[in-house]
C-alpha cells in the first residue's frame, strides 16, 4: 500500500537517513520515537508537504514522490486541530468535500456519516473556538476522513489533550480503523498509544529505522540496547554465556546465574534485557514457580499511582513495577529482603 524506498531528507541541521518501509493495505502502523526523531518530517514527506533528496514513495503502486498533496490521496490531522476559526463544525467538514466540487446531496450525506461515526452531528452549528480539545480533535478527524482518502496521516494526535480525554480518543481512533479500514500512519512517541493501536511499530531514532515489527516484538524483543531503553526496558544487565543445554541458557551475571531461553553460543557477551513488570517480588521461594529467584533487599520505593516502582539490589542492580495493592499487602519498604522472581521466558538477549 505505501513504500517508502532509500528516503533521505536534511532538513536544517537534521536528516532522515535511509528510511525503508512497506506499509500494508488496511494497516494501522505507528511511527514510534522520541522527541526530535524526525517523525513529523517522516509523516510530511508522505504527505507531499516536503521532498525527499533521495528515494521515493509509493501509494497504491503509484510512484507519488514528485505529486504535490492534494493528488496523493491524504487525509492529514496535526495535533494542534489547525481547524478553520472562521467556519462552524460543519463547515469545517464539509470544506475538503467542496474542494472536489461533489454534490450537495452527496456532501450532506457524507457528512451525516462521518458525525454519526465520531457521535458530533449536534455540534456542526458551533463554532471550533467553543469546543473542548478532544471535541476539536474529533472534528480534525472527520474533516480528514470524510473526503475517503486511500491514507490517514495522524501526527501526534492525541498528545495536546489530558489523560481522560486521550483514554477515550485513543478508543475513538480503534473504532474509526475498525469501521473506515483507512490505511493509518500514526506518529507518537507515547508508548501506550502505540501498544494500544498499532497492527505493527516502526521505531525510528536519529533520523533512521531502528527496528519494525509487531507491539509484542518491540516491546519484548528490541533488536538493540538503545530501543530496550526507550521503550522502558528497564533492566539491562551485563552476562556472559555460562552454558546452553536442552533449550535452557544459562547467564553469568557477577558469580550469579539467569536462566533464560536463546540461541546464543557459550562465551558471548550479552545484554540480560528484562521489563519491570515480569519482576514478582514476595517473601519467601514458595510464592513463585519462576525459573529465577534472586534474595535482594529493596533499596527504593517509588510510588507512581496505580503502580509502583521497586528497586533491588541482588547482587545486580533489579527494577520491579508491581501494583499499588501489591506493595500495601506485603508492606514493602526500603531495607525489606524479599525474593525477585521472573520467568526464564521473559528475559530477552541482545549482544
Amino acid at each position: 500500500m505505501i513504500e517508502i524506498k532509500e528516503l533521505n531528507r536534511n532538513w536544517r541541521e537534521f536528516s532522515l537517513t535511509n528510511i525503508n518501509l512497506d506499509i500494508k493495505e488496511g494497516e494501522y502502523f505507528v511511527v514510534l520515537g522520541p522527541t526530535g526523531a524526525g517523525k513529523t518530517l517522516l509523516l510530511e514527506l508522505i504527505a507531499g508537504f516536503h521532498h525527499p533528496d533521495r528515494g521515493e514513495i509509493w501509494i497504491d503502486d503509484e510512484n507519488v514522490t514528485s505529486l504535490p498533496p492534494e493528488e496523493r490521496g491524504i487525509g492529514f490531522v496535526y495535533q494542534d486541530y489547525s481547524l478553520f476559526p472562521h467556519l462552524t463544525v460543519g463547515e469545517n467538514i464539509e470544506f475538503g468535500l467542496r474542494l472536489k466540487e461533489i454534490s450537495e446531496s452527496d456532501m450532506r450525506r457524507r457528512t451525516k456519516e462521518i458525525g454519526d461515526l465520531l457521535n458530533i452531528s449536534h455540534l456542526f452549528h458551533r463554532s471550533p473556538r467553543t469546543l473542548s480539545g478532544g471535541e476539536q480533535q474529533k472534528v480534525a478527524l472527520a474533516r480528514a476522513i470524510v473526503i475517503e482518502p486511500s491514507v490517514l496521516l495522524l501526527d501526534e494526535p492525541l498528545s495536546a489533550l489530558d489523560a481522560r480525554t486521550r483514554d477515550v480518543l485513543r478508543e475513538e481512533l480503534r473504532k474509526i480503523h475498525r469501521e473506515a479500514e483507512i490505511t493509518t500512519v500514526h506518529v507518537t512517541h507515547d508508548q501506550t498509544e502505540a501498544m494500544f493501536l498499532a497492527d505493527r511499530i516502526g521505531v525510528l531514532m536519529g533520523g533512521e529505522i531502528a527496528q519494525v515489527g509487531t507491539p509484542g516484538e518491540i516491546f519484548n524483543a528490541p533488536i538493540n540496547e538503545r530501543v530496550a531503553e526507550f521503550v522502558g526496558v528497564e533492566n539491562i544487565i551485563e552476562g556472559v554465556i555460562e552454558s546452553n543445554e536442552d533449550g535452557v541458557t544459562v547467564i553469568s551475571i557477577n558469580g550469579h546465574r539467569i536462566e533464560a531461553v536463546s540461541t546464543y553460543s557459550v562465551g558471548d557477551r550479552v545484554r540480560v534485557c528484562l521489563r519491570p513488570e515480569d519482576v514478582t517480588l514476595a517473601f519467601s521461594r514458595e510464592r513463585s514457580s519462576a525459573r529465577n529467584s534472586f534474595k535482594g533487599t529493596i533499596t527504593q520505593v517509588v510510588p507512581l499511582g496505580a503502580l509502583t516502582r521497586v528497586r533491588v539490589d541482588c547482587g545486580f542492580p533489579l527494577m520491579a513495577l508491581v501494583t499499588k495493592r501489591s506493595v500495601e499487602d506485603l508492606g514493602l519498604m526500603e531495607g525489606d529482603e524479599v525474593i525477585a522472581s521472573f520467568k526464564a521466558i521473559a528475559v530477552h538477549l541482545i549482544r
